[in-house]
C-alpha cells in the first residue's frame, strides 16, 4: 500500500511540473469543443400521435362468419416493420427531402439520415402511436411527420387487403385444381360402374347379398313348382277316375251326382293344400281323407242306387262336365308346371352366374372402395374450398369496410418552436470534462517522457548506478512567495475555465426556459 501511494504521489508531482502546459491545453480544447458545439445546427422535432381503434361493433357480430383478422397483430407489427428501406424512400419522395440530392452517395446519405432519425413508438398496449422525426428546418420536419402518417396508414390498410386478395386468388386456384380431378374421379367412378353393372344389386355391388337373394328365389321358385306339380298330378288321378282308366270308352249309363262331386273336389284341393304343409300322419290330413273316402263310397252307392232304379242318362264319357273341367285344370297346371321350371332354370343359371362372380368380388369391391375414397376425398376438399372462399370474400369486404378499423389521430403533426437538439447544456459540461481531462493527459505524457526525480530511491532504481549523496533544497521566504502566486495562478486559470463554462450553461439554461 505505500509503495502505491509513493507511485501516485510520484506521478502527481511530476504532472505539477507541466501543470501551465496543461491549462493552456485545457484551455484550448474547452474553446474548440465549446465552438464546435455552439456552431452545430439547431435541429427541430416534429410529432403527431395517432390512434387505432380495432374494438368496434362490427367485429363481434360477424364473428363466426368469416376469418377475422388480428388487426391488433397486425398495427404492432407495422409499427416496427415500417421503416425499411422501401419506405424510407417513397417518404424522401413524398416530403420532397430529394431535392437537394444530386449524386447517388448524396441519395443513399440521406436515406441513411431519414432511416436513423425516424421514429415510431407506441404507448404500451392501447394501439396508441407517436410518429417523429427531427430537422434543421422545422416545417420540413412537419411535412416529412405527415407523410410519414400518410404511409402508416395506408399501409396497414393495403397490407391487410393484400392478404385477403391473395387468399382469394391462391384458394380460386386450388378451387380449380380441384374441380379438374373431381371430375376425373367421376369420370372413372362411371366407367368402372358401366364396366361392371352385372354385378351391382341395388346400388352397390354386393355378390354375397346377390347370391342370398338368388338363393331366396331359388327355394321359392322349387316349392311353387312342387306345388303345381302336386296340384298337377293330382287333377291328374281325378281325370283317371273318372275316365276309368283301363276299361274300355263305350258309352254307359251316366249318373251326375254334382253335389257330392263338388264336395269331393273342395276335399282333395284342401288334401293337396295341407300335404304342402303336413305329413301324412296329421290329424288334419287323415280326417280330410277320411271324409273324402266316405264321400267317395257314398257317390258309389248312390250312383248304383240310381242305375239300379233306372235313374240316369246315356251319354259318353268325354262328354261328361266333370271329365272337361278337369282336363281344363291339368292343362292350366301342365303350363303352370312349365313355366315354374323354366323360372327354377333361370333362377339356378342365376345363381351359378353370382357364385362365378364371387371369385373376382374381393378385387372389384376393393377397387370401387378406391375410387369412393379418391372421389370422397377430392369432393370434401373442393367443399371446404369453396366455404372457405366465400368466407375470404366476406373477410375482404370486412377488412374494406370503413368502421373496422378507425385510425384517429389524436394530436397532428406539429413542429416545435425552439430546437431540441443539440443539447447545449448538457453537452458543454462534457466538453469541460474533456478539456480537464486533455490537459492532465497531457500533463501525464510529459512526466512520462521527461521524468524528474524527487526520491533517490527511485533515481537509484531508474539508473542501476551507486548514489554517492544527497543535495538539499532549502526554501527561502521569497521561493515560497513566488511558489504561491503560481499555486494562485494555477488555481485561477482553472477556475475561471470552470466559470466560464458556467456561465454559458446558465445563458443557455435561460434560453431554453424562454423558449420552452
Amino acid at each position: 500500500m505505500d509503495e502505491l501511494v509513493k507511485q501516485v504521489s510520484t506521478i502527481l508531482r511530476g504532472m505539477w511540473k507541466y501543470r501551465y502546459l496543461g491549462v493552456v491545453v485545457s484551455w484550448v480544447v474547452a474553446l474548440g469543443g465549446a465552438a464546435f458545439i455552439f456552431t452545430m445546427q439547431d435541429r427541430y422535432e416534429a410529432s403527431a400521435r395517432v390512434y387505432v381503434d380495432t374494438q368496434t361493433i362490427l367485429r363481434p357480430l360477424m364473428a363466426g362468419l368469416t376469418v377475422q383478422p388480428n388487426l391488433d397483430q397486425q398495427v404492432a407489427l407495422l409499427s416496427r416493420t415500417l421503416i425499411s428501406r422501401p419506405t424510407v424512400e417513397k417518404l424522401v419522395r413524398m416530403a420532397d427531402l430529394d431535392l437537394g440530392a444530386q449524386s447517388k452517395s448524396e441519395r443513399e446519405e440521406l436515406i441513411g439520415y431519414v432511416t436513423k432519425t425516424i421514429q415510431i413508438s407506441a404507448a404500451g398496449r392501447d394501439n396508441l402511436f407517436t410518429l417523429s422525426y427531427r430537422d434543421v428546418r422545422p416545417e420540413r420536419a412537419q411535412k416529412v411527420v405527415q407523410s410519414l402518417l400518410t404511409i402508416f396508414v395506408e399501409s396497414s390498410l393495403g397490407a391487410s387487403r393484400n392478404d385477403s386478395a391473395n387468399a382469394r386468388r391462391f384458394i380460386d386456384e386450388q378451387i380449380k385444381s380441384y374441380e379438374a380431378k373431381l371430375a376425373e374421379a367421376e369420370a372413372r367412378l362411371k366407367e368402372f360402374k358401366l364396366r361392371n353393372i352385372d354385378l351391382q344389386s341395388k346400388g352397390d355391388l354386393d355378390v354375397a347379398g346377390t347370391i342370398a337373394e338368388n338363393a331366396n328365389q331359388l327355394r321359392q321358385a322349387r316349392l311353387e313348382l312342387r306345388e303345381a306339380e302336386s296340384a298337377r298330378e293330382a287333377a291328374r288321378r281325378q281325370l283317371d277316375l273318372m275316365l276309368g282308366k283301363g276299361s274300355d270308352a263305350a258309352a254307359e249309363v251316366y249318373v251326375a251326382t254334382p253335389e257330392l262331386d263338388a264336395r269331393l273336389e273342395s276335399l282333395k284341393r284342401n288334401l293337396d293344400m295341407l300335404l304342402q304343409r303336413f305329413t301324412d300322419q296329421h290329424p288334419d290330413v287323415v280326417g280330410t281323407r277320411r271324409m273324402i273316402k266316405e264321400i267317395e263310397e257314398q257317390r258309389v252307392r248312390e250312383i248304383a242306387e240310381r242305375r239300379r232304379s233306372g235313374v240316369g242318362e246315356v251319354m259318353s264319357r268325354d262328354a261328361n262336365p266333370a271329365v272337361l273341367e278337369l282336363r281344363r285344370t291339368l292343362s292350366a297346371a301342365e303350363v303352370q308346371v312349365a313355366s315354374l321350371r323354366a323360372r327354377v332354370s333361370e333362377y339356378e343359371s342365376r345363381a351359378g352366374r353370382a357364385r362365378q362372380q364371387l371369385k373376382i368380388a374381393p378385387q372389384i369391391e376393393a377397387e370401387l372402395a378406391q375410387l369412393n375414397r379418391d372421389y370422397d376425398i377430392y369432393k370434401s376438399n373442393y367443399q371446404g374450398l369453396v366455404s372457405r372462399r366465400e368466407s375470404a370474400n366476406l373477410a375482404g369486404e370486412l377488412e374494406n369496410a370503413p368502421s373496422f378499423a378507425d385510425f384517429r389521430v389524436i394530436d397532428p403533426p406539429r413542429a416545435s418552436n425552439s430546437p431540441v437538439a443539440p443539447n447545449r447544456v448538457l453537452l458543454l459540461p462534457l466538453a469541460l470534462l474533456a478539456a480537464l481531462g486533455a490537459g492532465m493527459g497531457i500533463s501525464f505524457v510529459l512526466s512520462q517522457v521527461r521524468p524528474v526525480f524527487f526520491e533517490a530511491a527511485v533515481l537509484r532504481g531508474v539508473t542501476e548506478l551507486p548514489l554517492l549523496g544527497v543535495v538539499s533544497l532549502v526554501r527561502n521566504e521569497a521561493v515560497l512567495r513566488q511558489e504561491r502566486r503560481s499555486l494562485v495562478r494555477f488555481l485561477a486559470s482553472v477556475l475561471l475555465l470552470v466559470a466560464v463554462f458556467g456561465v454559458g450553461m446558465g445563458v443557455l439554461s435561460y434560453r431554453t426556459t424562454l423558449w420552452g
